[in-house]
């Protein structure tokens, strides 16, 4: 069997479960801050604690849903391990994205990764929705739930 072979046919039993749970990673205001210089997004409610804790409920400044959900990426590195013979990992997108609830400076974040369904979509293409839920530590709400599309690619050399 070729490696797309043997990686369908191993996440073809996972689908459903818990692929796993990333480590908690800290949102302060120095990643808000250069996330809001690269975006070009400098509201207040990210960058300045004073106006935030004065003029909003969150009690302090807030991080971009954007800066929440960009660090999916990292969360899976960490979390999901890559098959062998795949040369890359093609984000497709999301699917019901939904940002619930603000993740305030200092908070810590984590990605819980839950395979929804796999299809071989060529002969060297694994197409993978796995709903990512974005917790923050102590809440019992999430930051954001959404299905992530990512394509895995394998070589044609094997």
């Amino acid at each position: 069997m070729s490696n797309l072979e043997n990686a369908y046919a191993a996440q073809s039993l996972l689908i459903g479960k818990l692929l796993g749970t990333s480590p908690w990673l800290l949102i302060d205001q120095t990643r808000i801050d250069a996330f809001a210089q690269t975006t070009e997004d400098p509201q207040f409610i990210h960058v300045n604690a004073e106006r935030a804790k004065a003029e909003t409920p969150f009690s302090g400044t807030i991080a971009h849903g954007f800066l929440t959900l960009s660090m999916a990426s990292r969360m899976m590195k960490d979390t999901v391990a890559t098959f062998q013979g795949q040369v890359m990992t093609l984000n497709a997108g999301f699917d019901k994205l939904r940002f619930l609830t603000p993740v305030v400076s200092g908070n810590k974040i984590r990605g819980i990764f839950e395979l929804k369904d796999l299809k071989q979509t060529s002969t060297t293409r694994l197409r993978m929705v796995t709903k990512l839920t974005i917790e923050i530590e102590g809440s019992t709400k999430p930051a954001l739930v959404t299905d992530w599309i990512n394509v895995a690619v394998f070589s044609e050399l094997e």
